[in-house]
């Protein structure tokens, strides 16, 4: 059974993470350029979500061992130190933010800032993955490096529970892929095809008769390493082993889910933001709760989110 937030709605909500010392749920709102998040607990009458409107649009973002966020916006990677404070870039990327802009990304479990980026025009596969690692244990400045590319919607970021594969799709091309992942010394080889998903249908509409499974958006990793993915227009989460065989279809109450996260005290409650912005007013009326945040319990728990360390 799923429940919706209340007061959640965005026009493209991203980069769900549950965060355990406040007890409360993180996420974005791309092209509403905010960040929110609730106060006081989900489902209370006192609960309520709070806004933090930007210059820019955010792609994605993770909490700060020490404080605050870690955000990735059109040009870069920006460091808040608190709810609202102000935004200091850390990390520029070159690339031309007039038509591209980070997208999906995380932490990994050693601290380490993860942001995949976008090309909006989807003309061509010139994404890419990119590490930050700003870490001040390990005697090296902070460093952006780029891990893959040859990507057109960098999304589905996700690593296993013993940190020896990532997770990386692209939406664009209805493909999840996969790398040995060596976390300590941070290098991907053996790159291969994790899920290849069908093309939409040429004339598919949310109305008619053609099957279409919908495209890999964001995703997440529960604790027994199952791969859990949104898939965009297909109105469903993915549960995929380990081998990349699909295991769960679960439908969902909007054609739109954008990413899951794990969440409460014992990560049993999986959220799912969602999309509205240029759907159909059919379909909205239809699934009025496109664009919210939505919520259910599930048997397998997943992972505490990783926090940026610097």
């Amino acid at each position: 059974m799923w429940t919706t937030l209340e007061d959640s709605l965005c026009e493209l909500g991203e980069s769900p993470f549950w965060h355990p010392h406040e007890r409360s749920l993180y996420w974005l709102d791309i092209p509403g350029r905010a960040v929110l998040r609730t106060r006081g607990e989900i489902g209370m009458p006192d609960a309520k979500v709070e806004r933090w409107a930007l210059a820019t649009e955010p792609g994605c973002m993770a909490p700060a061992r020490s404080g605050g966020l870690v955000i990735a916006l059109r040009d870069g990677i920006y460091r808040a130190r608190e709810w609202g404070g102000e935004l200091v870039a850390v990390a520029r990327v070159e690339h031309d933010a007039r038509t591209m802009r980070f997208n999906d990304g995380k932490c990994d479990a050693l601290g380490r800032f993860w942001a995949g980026s976008l090309n909006e025009a989807k003309d061509q596969a010139n994404a890419a993955l990119y590490c930050f690692d700003a870490r001040t244990d390990t005697g090296v400045s902070p460093t952006l490096t780029q891990m893959a590319n040859e990507s057109t919607t960098g999304n589905g970021l996700a690593f296993s529970p013993d940190a020896s594969t990532l997770y990386w799709a692209d939406t664009a091309a209805h493909v999840v892929c996969a790398w040995d992942w060596g976390s300590e010394a941070n290098s991907l080889s053996h790159a291969r095809v994790f899920h290849q998903f069908e093309p939409k249908p040429q004339g598919w509409t949310p109305d008619s008769s053609l099957r279409y499974e919908g495209r890999p958006d964001g995703a997440t990793v529960d604790a027994e390493g199952h791969y859990w993915v949104a898939m965009f227009e297909g109105a469903q989460l993915l549960r995929l082993a380990p081998s990349g065989e699909i295991v769960a279809s679960v439908p969902v109450p909007v054609q739109c889910p954008t990413m899951p996260c794990f969440g409460g005290d014992d990560l049993k409650t999986l959220f799912v933001t969602s999309g509205r912005k240029g759907r159909p007013a059919a379909e909205i009326e239809r699934l009025p709760a496109s664009g919210t945040v939505i919520s259910m319990r599930v048997d397998v728990p997943g992972l505490p989110v990783s926090f940026f360390e610097d």
